[in-house]
């Protein structure tokens, strides 16, 4: 029957002209913080000049999240327009029939080529031979490097010749792989950015602190910036050279925060803060910036699916926001849900956010004063740096207890503190804010049918909150088992 139901639409799609159905390029970086990018206030002058002149041309958002700040729970949410606890991808895992169509699946039934350059095994299910065109693999037949600029170019001037070849509309997704780890490995290495960061010169975020190894870390990181601009130019040039940019939507963010300690996997303001930048020539205004609506990943799929014209499937927890890319101003925008659940090694650590424009408030029901949160950023020069300074700094000391341990909640006015570093869950004066922004995440729990709704409810049963999280630990640990045997 869903075959059936997706032939059908197929060819009522087919029917519509090119011209009703604009092109689709969904642009994303892995790894990049929104403050990173120019437009978007970054402190170290040139990292982005090819952002930042695509948002010159667009309409860019002030406030957008992703929903976590990992790249495989995050790109399923993307794909899904389901939340990571609804499309059954909660952690770095393959689900065979998680019972919801993909962003692949969808456009292919709207009469789209569809075609992908990277993260092609973060899609679930793994289906890299449903999309119409592989594009890691390039023309001449060789496998792309994630980390060659040119390729991506090339990869997407491929896309673009095989859809006009198919004669359809086309719907490419092009990820490039920097700023993620590795990053630029210094003069012996062959993929050489268009330009080189020193540790002098690099601003210290301000949940970080200022010490040589972390700028000489830092430098590697904004040097990486600058290479995945360099990529963004590449496929910008090849979407000129092909004549498709006035009929093409590009659409283009980062999937999460920096690589680095309380950014990447965790729910900071940081670390979902994406830079959002969407350019539809004869509708979005050439440097428009929407500081009023809060869009989320989740909206992504309902949004590139009313751009292009397709049924929406039968289940969505986001919504979409044409209208807002319309110019028009809509009511309930006003803050976004963020979700996380395990890291790439299977450790269960669920955690549940809300945030607006004003505040932060963070559940972490896996908190209990002794088990380590585990998360991507340890392996890093800055976490080693910190650890050895904390045994003699206190500032530090304290910084890295909570980057471990957390607390049970967090609440931080991030209008004043987007460091996320005063937390507010105790004072007085923000007790109506908490309880509001409690009550508004019960109800989304309930909407969406979270498990850890119970847990939320009885935050305060210490017992009962710990015997929550050791279930949902055995659990991933024989699914990592099953996984491993399957090997």
């Amino acid at each position: 029957m869903k075959q059936l139901l997706l032939s059908l639409l197929a060819l009522w799609a087919v029917a519509l002209t090119a011209t009703e159905r604009p092109n689709i390029l969904l642009l994303t970086v892995d790894d990049m913080s929104c403050d990173s990018v120019g437009v978007y206030g970054c402190k170290l002058p040139g990292t982005t000049p090819h952002m930042d002149r695509l948002a010159a041309q667009s309409l860019r958002f002030a406030h957008a999240h992703t929903t976590v700040g990992n790249c495989m729970p995050c790109r399923n949410v993307m794909f899904s327009g389901l939340h990571s606890h609804n499309n059954k991808i909660e952690g770095f895992y393959q689900v065979k029939n998680p019972g919801w169509p993909h962003l692949v699946d969808l456009m292919k039934a709207g009469g789209y080529f569809t075609g992908i350059r990277g993260k092609v095994s973060h899609s679930s299910p793994y289906q890299p031979y449903a999309w119409d065109a592989n594009l890691d693999t390039l023309p001449d037949g060789t496998k792309a490097h994630l980390k060659d600029v040119q390729s991506y170019g090339t990869a997407t001037t491929a896309g673009i010749a095989q859809a006009k070849a198919a004669k359809k509309p086309f719907c490419l997704v092009v990820n490039i792989s920097d700023p993620h780890k590795p990053f630029w490995k210094g003069p012996n290495d062959p993929h050489k950015p268009s330009r080189i960061y020193t540790a002098d010169e690099v601003p210290i975020p301000g949940f970080l602190f200022d010490d040589p190894q972390v700028r000489e870390e830092l430098a590697l990181y904004y040097t990486s910036v600058r290479r995945a601009d360099d990529a963004v130019g590449a496929v910008l040039k090849a979407l000129e050279t092909s004549g498709e940019a006035d009929n093409t939507v590009v659409m283009f963010m980062s999937d999460h925060g920096m690589p680095l300690p309380f950014a990447k996997t965790q729910l900071y303001h940081h670390s979902t803060h994406s830079p959002w930048i969407v350019r539809w020539p004869g509708v979005t205004k050439a440097g428009a910036i929407d500081k009023r609506h809060m869009v989320s990943a989740v909206d992504m799929l309902p949004t590139l699916l009313d751009i292009a014209g397709a049924k929406h499937p039968k289940r969505l927890d986001g919504r979409s926001f044409l209208p807002l890319i319309k110019g028009q101003k809509r009511k309930g925008w006003g803050h976004v849900i963020k979700e996380y659940n395990e890291n790439s090694g299977a450790s269960r650590d669920p955690m549940r956010a809300i945030q607006s424009k004003k505040y932060l408030y963070i559940f972490n029901p896996w908190s209990n004063g002794e088990r380590v949160f585990a998360t991507a950023t340890t392996g890093t020069v800055t976490y080693h740096r910190m650890a050895a300074l904390a045994k003699s700094d206190p500032r530090l000391a304290k910084r890295l207890a909570l980057y471990k341990y957390r607390v049970q909640e967090e609440l931080y006015d991030v209008a004043s503190d987007p460091d996320c570093l005063n937390n507010l869950i105790e004072s007085s004066e923000h007790q109506a804010a908490l309880g509001r922004l409690r009550r508004q995440l019960e109800r989304w729990m309930v909407r969406t049918n979270d498990p850890l709704l119970e847990t939320f409810r009885r935050r305060d049963d210490a017992e009962f909150r710990e015997s929550v999280v050791q279930t949902q630990e055995r659990e991933a640990m024989a699914r990592k088992a099953k996984r491993r045997k399957k090997k």
